[in-house]
């Protein structure tokens, strides 16, 4: 049975000029398709299968990612269903210079686990048995409610 801290994923992306509006922040739209591609690898660490987006549940954009910072992506899958696989995922702005980070967005994910004929499969279920994957799953079912 998978734990939650073993889908915990974080990974950067330098905000270049080339993913900016002309404000000079980041397009909502990368922003997204960073979001879908750390919860999608949260969630075939967990399933230990292909996994495909499933529903991106309400967005809310808090900040800008301004250009010269990075852009840090927290994941990690909170809950499942029998084929489905919930992941929570927020971006940061981060100062490259000093690791200072502010959230910028937050979502819900909802991936289906596949097969090699794309027909959904079930999914393990998920443990938790750290403080800290106790603390997340907490953090994330709250949010879940919150948003709905």
């Amino acid at each position: 049975m998978p734990d939650l801290m073993d889908t915990y994923i974080e990974n950067r992306e330098m905000v270049q000029p080339n993913h900016a509006n002309n404000l000079e922040t980041t397009h909502g739209g990368n922003v997204l398709k960073w979001m879908d591609e750390v919860g999608a690898m949260s969630a075939i660490r967990f399933a230990g299968k292909d996994c495909v987006t499933a529903r991106m549940e309400q967005v809310n954009f808090r900040r800008p990612i301004p250009v010269g910072d990075n852009a840090l992506l927290k994941s990690y899958v909170y809950d499942t269903g029998e084929t489905s696989v919930r992941v929570r995922v927020r971006a940061f702005r981060e100062n490259p210079r000093t690791a200072e980070a502010e959230l910028t967005t937050d979502s819900h994910l909802v991936f289906v686990a596949i097969d090699d004929e794309m027909d959904p499969v079930s999914v393990p279920e998920l443990s938790v048995s750290s403080e800290r994957g106790e603390e997340l799953q907490d953090a994330a079912l709250a949010s879940s409610k919150r948003d709905a």
